[in-house]
């Protein structure tokens, strides 16, 4: 599943190409056909993304909104376009540009105040100015879940998923079975500005790296080809490989239908141990 870099990415990219100007809506598969007639050649006034969710507003009450689900994309080509191929849910088109989505959990078409309740069942998103860490903190302080469920709850904190997961847990040296009320207040402050940074990055440069200079991705061995979004990192799909910490191999299990990577070694402690270099 896309994390909130990369529909923040998206969010950006669109806001460039599309934005403040009349566009052509259209749904070839139909599935979208009643709200792409709705917006079909008036202007996109802004994007914006909340964690994993995209709004393309049109205006007051018209709001196209996408959740890319496990398998959705929206692709963006330049024109002249092409036919659509495949089951294109929407395309939008401009004077340069146009873009397809195809396997969205979500197209729809939403007032405003459905635009408020979707983002009311969302937590602070790091990626956006007005995040409020203090109410993440509350909630951590009320939560007898592990870590490794808290972070992945799109009510806490929305646009996480399991490559940030494991990689801010092991940058910070926290254990993923650590009850989230048992975190103090320095170690929250820790694991939140680590999160920050790693998304931030993400949307940056459009993939997910997270090894410190001082560790080189040649370490990987044999190289991890696992994952297209993640492919410098410390622990996520590195199961049995040894950390480029302290050598122990990293470690994996189902945890509530995900996996979830560990180093048992680097990772054992209740409060945040940065990594040398940050």
């Amino acid at each position: 599943m896309p994390e909130g870099h990369t529909v923040h990415r998206l969010a950006r990219l669109q806001q460039r190409r599309y934005a403040g100007r009349p566009v052509a809506v259209s749904s070839p598969q139909g599935r979208f056909g009643t709200g792409a007639a709705v917006v079909d050649g008036r202007v996109l006034e802004r994007v914006e993304a909340h964690g994993k969710h995209l709004f393309q507003h049109y205006g007051p009450d018209t709001v196209v909104h996408v959740h890319l689900g496990l398998w959705g994309r929206f692709a963006n080509r330049r024109t002249p376009a092409e036919p659509p191929r495949g089951q294109v849910r929407m395309r939008i088109a401009g004077a340069t540009h146009y873009a397809d989505l195809r396997g969205p959990a979500a197209c729809e078409l939403l007032d405003d105040g459905q635009v408020t309740a979707v983002r009311a069942r969302l937590g602070e998103d790091p990626l956006r100015g007005d995040a409020d860490p203090g109410r993440v903190r509350e909630r951590f302080a009320r939560s007898r879940a592990p870590l490794a469920a808290v972070l992945m709850d799109q009510s806490v904190i929305a646009g996480l998923g399991n490559v940030f997961r494991a990689e801010t847990l092991f940058r910070t040296g926290l254990d993923p079975m650590l009850p989230a009320r048992d975190l103090d207040d320095t170690s929250f402050g820790v694991l939140w500005d680590d999160l920050t940074e790693l998304l931030r990055a993400g949307e940056r440069r459009g993939r997910i790296e997270t090894l410190y200079p001082d560790h080189d991705p040649a370490l990987l061995e044999p190289p991890d080809r696992g994952s297209v979004c993640a492919s410098v990192v410390y622990a996520y799909r590195r199961t049995g490989q040894p950390c480029l910490v302290c050598g122990t191999p990293i470690a994996q299990q189902e945890f509530r239908a995900r996996r979830l990577y560990w180093c048992p070694g680097c990772q054992d402690g209740a409060r945040a141990d940065p990594l040398p270099g940050r």
